[in-house]
C-alpha cells in the first residue's frame, strides 16, 4: 500500500476521468505497450484493471481530500504487477502534486 499526498485536492470523480483520458498514454508511453486498461469507479474507491495481462482488478486507488492509497489487489506471480503499481503512483503523483 503506497499512499500520495492530494495537494491539488483531487476529488475521485475528477481522478476518474484523468484516469480514463491521459494513463494509459502515460504507462504505455513509459512501457512501450499497448496495454486494454479499464476502470471501476464506486464512491471514493477506483479500481484499475489489466484485462488482457490480469484477471480481475489489479489496483485499487481510495480517494480522500488528503490523500489517494494505491493498493495492490492481485497476487498473481505470471505478471510484474509491481511494474504497474510503479508508473500508477509516478502517474498519481503527477496528477496530486
Amino acid at each position: 500500500m503506497t499512499t500520495i499526498k492530494n495537494v491539488q485536492s483531487l476529488s475521485a470523480e475528477k481522478l476518474f476521468d484523468v484516469l480514463k483520458t491521459e494513463f494509459a498514454a502515460y504507462i504505455n508511453n513509459k512501457l512501450g505497450s499497448n496495454l486494454s486498461i479499464e476502470y471501476a469507479h464506486v464512491y471514493d474507491e477506483i479500481n484499475v484493471s489489466f484485462t488482457e495481462v490480469i484477471e480481475g482488478p489489479a489496483l485499487n486507488i481510495t480517494v480522500t481530500g488528503d490523500e489517494l492509497t494505491v493498493t495492490k489487489m492481485t497476487t498473481d506471480a505470471n505478471y510484474n504487477t509491481d511494474m504497474l503499481e510503479e508508473n500508477l503512483i509516478g502517474f498519481l503523483e503527477e496528477q496530486a502534486g
